[in-house]
């Protein structure tokens, strides 16, 4: 039995983690979940991803503590993307959707925050636990300060508690708390939404967002109006470019066709 599941629907693809009994990630389910996601964002016909975890109990609890112990290097290839596929996957410039369904502890965590927006099941709960046990969150440690407050950031890092989804969401962790029987319904409707949109733009939106990170103001606007970044670059001399002021100015909606 796989560990990844795929599903395609026109432009959107689901991912589910599916390792019983707690969707835990080792070595080769890593190594997998990259190539799922690399393949993702070299498609050109997909245009958004919803990552999910199999069952209502756990999203992902992280490490594969069992394969550590059966041999799993913790410092181990974990892929072209890093832990859990998309951590460190250079260029995803399209749309990722995490729809957390239970349990997202550890690395489950850091897999969610390598996500664009976060849904969470009204049970969902999440922890940074590895402060317990004499090691770093290293990822959570350099992307969580980015998404919350950081002093709230750095209280979940050093004590390693755990908090509802009501309070991921009170602190902007998550986008929704939703009905866990309504989670993926809810995460179909927003993937339709934002595939039906133009793909050029969220690239180009991606591209900016990560080229911006550690720049002054005027450097990231200079880069984009010089038209240094490649999908912006991309964007400006496409078709859809045009098809977006065409569309306007004759009342109708826009085609777009991602060139």
């Amino acid at each position: 039995m796989t560990a990844i599941k795929t599903e395609r629907d026109g432009a959107i693809l689901l991912v589910t983690l599916d390792r019983p009994k707690a969707n835990a990630i080792d070595l080769k389910t890593s190594r997998l979940m990259g190539e799922v996601f690399r393949d993702f964002r070299d498609d050109p016909d997909l245009r958004v991803a919803i990552v999910t975890g199999a069952g209502q109990k756990f999203f992902c609890p992280g490490w594969d503590l069992k394969a550590a112990a059966d041999g799993d290097a913790v410092d181990g290839d974990y892929g072209v993307g890093g832990f859990g596929g998309l951590q460190e996957l250079r260029h995803m410039n399209k749309p990722v959707i995490a729809a957390v369904n239970g349990i997202a502890c550890g690395g489950g965590l850091e897999l969610a925050l390598s996500a664009d927006m976060i849904l969470a099941a009204d049970h969902a709960s999440f922890a940074l636990p590895e402060i317990r046990s004499g090691t770093v969150a290293d990822a959570a440690s350099v992307k969580l300060p980015k998404r919350i407050p950081y002093h709230i950031a750095m209280e979940l890092l050093l004590t390693g508690r755990w908090f509802d989804a009501e309070e991921a969401h009170r602190w902007g962790l998550v986008n929704e708390v939703i009905p866990a029987d309504k989670l993926m319904d809810r995460a179909w409707e927003l993937a339709r939404l934002i595939a039906s949109g133009p793909p050029l733009v969220y690239a180009a939106i991606k591209e900016i967002v990560r080229d911006a990170e550690d720049a002054k103001f005027q450097d990231a606007m200079n880069r984009i109006t010089g038209r240094q970044l490649a999908s912006v670059d991309v964007l400006y001399s496409s078709d859809d470019q045009m098809e977006g002021a065409r569309a306007f100015a004759e009342k109708r909606d826009p085609v777009w066709k991602g060139k």
